[in-house]
């Protein structure tokens, strides 16, 4: 087999975006080298030295642990350019000016391999153009490699062709932003901003104009468009912000410099806005200049007010009858929101007219199908619907009509009529453009299946647009058993797989006597078991609001009862005769993390943020949590030439005590959850298919599982030397009085309770003290407080 293989990567520009594709390649363990000009002053590195230093600094991280900077390879235009050679996918991403592009292209061509692909990252500068920069035998191998900000986070990634770029290169290369970075995929025209941003820049500039025409402030904007329209939280004002206005000025630029009225109907519409120019001009660009839109002045956000141009107080919220509206079903919603008399509502159905409107009228120009334009939105701007979805949804033709009565009427932004395949031909009768045949195409007027590469067949369950044909996790398969709380069931007839199906895949004793039943299934009729749900999280938890009817009945030995059953349920997966790997994605808290860790291997997504986190709550975990960290803690030293216990123990005991959940899969690695031995994933829809595969193996190399066995624990010296610690945090009001008592109580399980050092124990012993320290505290007023204060606020509170 032919396999493209990216052994090591380049990246060209340690900007913002060059430096942070950096640390996502470090992220999934591609070597990767960060290029930029030699310094003028100091060692000639110093930029890209600074870069890195500065991704360590940067919030949310871009790196999935802090010490992954390291691994960056550091080198500049003058002195390195012979380590281009070995690289398989050189990424260029300096400033968006064409001159300069072609400038570096020359410098580094004599140094391209001959089977290198060179893509550019530019946000909207002509890939055909740029290409005119390289030599011949370059050009078929070099394409745009479009990544979003920021890069970790953001699913999008598009991939532009030119005239003659070879097929295959896209292929290879989409294979491997799949599989290899985790990312989606699209497909884009060499067009000017290419999809998702010409779709999204014009409609924030629309959104901007019809700002200005129903006279709304920015936070009550914000207000109406962020989840309560399914997009992104942050809104409009707030993601300009985060983006940067001078980066979107640029976007804008690159749009006004490259379309016309010619080529784009709606062209008079993306003049600057007023504000936009203001604030540059202040040098409030945005988050990173610490104003912008909005202002934080201690702990109040201001909004930025043009009039005055000052900051004045926000955190107005929008009326709630919109709110309501919202809610609706989506074709009486829009027909609400467009009858609505109120500015807010006029606004809204406004905003998502044109955005209709703009997609309908552009979508042969910039892309194979809608479901391209439809992926784009939702990867790239964190909607939850693509435009043509939404659309779609609401019926079709009765919101095409009244789009078009308002062209007609001269409401909407531009005087052009919809396409004349929305009211007639295959897409009106099909009542949208995605049909179980596939997405329109308008320039082939057919319905385009997805691509067929072989890196999909990877994903068992694609995320599917509405209206696309395609498997759903809930219903696929072979179902075994299912109830309210578990579905067991089969792919294969090889593999069983339990999928919990409660709110928040919270643990409840229903869920534990499902898992029970899966593995005796799974020892008598498969080669293993995988814990894994479809959508998010893994698992928040075990179910409290469950236990509270049986504490309230019966006191406090009803939660004996569900703890103690909990943690049999614990041991059952640890020692079962087969395999069961728990594939885990998102949340992975308390009961869920102790799930995945008393599995036989985990497979993780990178984006998983795993912990024990029950001391928010006033409680100290109760189902195996610190039964595993203190055998961890043994099997470590065990394996060490140290005799001493306790600083094995020492991270563990600081994770539970502290509440620490790992921001990435490789930070949980950190902390003890995710092992060496375990599987990291990059791309989400791949974790069944690598967790199916990674029970089999185990099941084909003759799983045994672990035995039984003493350990030895710190005993009560180690626990006073925590405790010392602790008094000194408690002394020094570091914690609370409360915080403390929790904190000495997880220090009595990890370190064995009152025995001598190196006493050996069980994992039962160790599990009662759990279940004694976790009853002591449910029935203590103050853990009360927390718990109530978290069922309702959602919130962890400190007393």
């Amino acid at each position: 087999m032919n396999r493209f293989q990216v052994k090591k990567v380049a990246v060209l520009g340690a900007g913002v975006m060059g430096a942070q594709i950096a640390a996502h390649l470090v992220n999934v363990k591609v070597p990767v080298v960060l290029f930029d000009l030699p310094a003028k002053e100091g060692p000639k590195n110093g930029t890209v030295v600074r870069a890195v230093e500065g991704l360590k600094k940067l919030k949310p991280s871009p790196l999935g642990v802090a010490s992954g900077a390291d691994l960056i390879g550091q080198a500049n235009y003058e002195e390195h350019l012979e380590q281009l050679r070995d690289c398989d996918l050189i990424i260029e991403a300096i400033a968006e000016r064409m001159d300069w592009k072609h400038d570096l292209y020359k410098k580094i061509a004599p140094f391209v391999g001959e089977h290198t692909i060179v893509a550019s990252n530019t946000s909207g500068l002509s890939i055909t153009k740029l290409s005119e920069g390289l030599p011949e035998a370059i050009k078929p191998r070099f394409c745009g490699i479009h990544f979003f900000n920021p890069p970790r986070y953001m699913t999008l990634v598009e991939l532009i062709n030119t005239p003659t770029t070879e097929p295959r290169i896209l292929d290879v290369l989409e294979a491997f932003v799949t599989s290899g970075l985790g990312k989606g995929v699209v497909r884009a025209k060499d067009t000017p901003n290419f999809v998702a941003n010409r779709i999204g820049i014009a409609g924030m500039l629309a959104t901007m104009k019809e700002v200005e025409n129903f006279g709304l402030t920015y936070d009550v904007v914000d207000d109406l468009t962020g989840k309560r329209l399914g997009r992104a939280s942050s809104g409009t004002f707030r993601t300009a912000d985060v983006v940067g206005l001078d980066t979107m000025a640029h976007v804008v630029k690159t749009l006004q410099d490259n379309l016309s009225l010619e080529t784009d109907p709606f062209y008079e519409s993306f003049g600057t806005p007023e504000v936009l120019k203001t604030l540059i001009d202040m040098g409030n660009l945005g988050q990173k200049a610490k104003a912008g839109f909005y202002k934080k002045v201690g702990r109040d956000i201001l909004r930025f007010d043009l009039a005055s141009k000052d900051y004045v107080a926000g955190g107005q919220k929008a009326d709630e009858v919109y709110g309501r509206m919202l809610k609706r079903p989506a074709g009486e919603r829009l027909r609400l929101l467009r009858d609505s008399e109120g500015p807010q509502g006029q606004f809204l159905w406004a905003i998502l007219r044109n955005g209709f409107h703009y997609a309908a009228v552009h979508l042969a120009d910039i892309a194979e199908t809608a479901r391209d334009v439809d992926q784009a939105m939702r990867w790239g701007f964190g909607m939850k619907q693509g435009p043509f979805e939404l659309w779609q949804e609401a019926g079709w033709l009765d919101v095409a009509k009244m789009v078009q009565e308002d062209i007609e009427a001269g409401k909407a932004l531009s005087s052009a009529p919809l396409p004349e395949w929305v009211f007639k031909g295959p897409v009106a009768e099909a009542g949208g453009v995605h049909t179980a045949e596939g997405s329109w195409n308008p320039s082939t007027k057919t319905f385009d299946q997805r691509r067929d590469l072989p890196v999909y067949q990877r994903q068992a369950f694609p995320e599917l647009l509405l209206g696309e044909a395609g498997p759903k996790f809930e219903t696929a398969g072979t179902t075994i058993e299912e109830n309210d709380s578990l579905r067991t069931w089969t792919l294969d007839g090889e593999v069983l797989i339990a999928s919990i199906k409660t709110k928040m895949h919270a643990i409840s004793p229903e869920v534990c006597e499902g898992l029970m039943a899966a593995i005796d299934l799974a020892e008598k009729e498969y080669q293993g078991l995988v814990v894994w749900s479809g959508d998010e999280p893994f698992s928040a938890g075990a179910d409290l609001q469950a236990m509270l009817p049986a504490f309230m009945a019966v006191g406090v030995a009803a939660i004996e009862d569900a703890e103690g059953f909990m943690q049999q349920t614990m041991l059952r997966l640890r020692y079962a005769s087969v395999p069961v790997v728990s594939a885990v994605r998102g949340l992975a808290l308390g009961g869920g993390c102790e799930l995945a860790v008393y599995s036989a291997r985990r497979v993780v997504h990178m984006e998983s943020y795993i912990g024990l986190v029950e001391v928010g709550v006033g409680l100290v975990p109760g189902a195996g949590g610190l039964t595993y960290i203190a055998r961890r803690a043994a099997e470590n030293a065990e394996a060490s030439t140290g005799k001493d216990l306790l600083p094995f123990l020492t991270e563990g005991f600081t994770a539970a005590a502290m509440a620490k959940v790992g921001t990435s899969a490789l930070e949980s690695r950190k902390l003890g959850y995710v092992l060496h031995s375990d599987v990291i994933v990059p791309h989400k829809d791949e974790l069944l298919f690598v967790a199916i595969n990674e029970a089999k193996a185990l099941f084909t190399g003759g799983y045994r599982a672990p035995h039984k066995r003493l350990f030895p624990v710190a005993g009560r010296d180690g626990k006073a030397t925590i405790l010392g610690s602790l008094v000194n945090m408690r002394d020094g009001g570091f914690i609370s009085q409360h915080d403390f008592h929790i904190a000495s109580l997880i220090a009595n399980v990890v370190t064995g309770g009152d025995v001598e050092p190196g006493t050996l124990v069980n994992e039962d012993y160790l599990m009662t003290l759990e279940r004694q320290a976790f009853c002591s505290l449910i029935v203590h007023p103050k853990t009360q407080e927390r718990i109530l204060g978290m069922l309702n606020t959602g919130r962890p509170g400190r007393n």
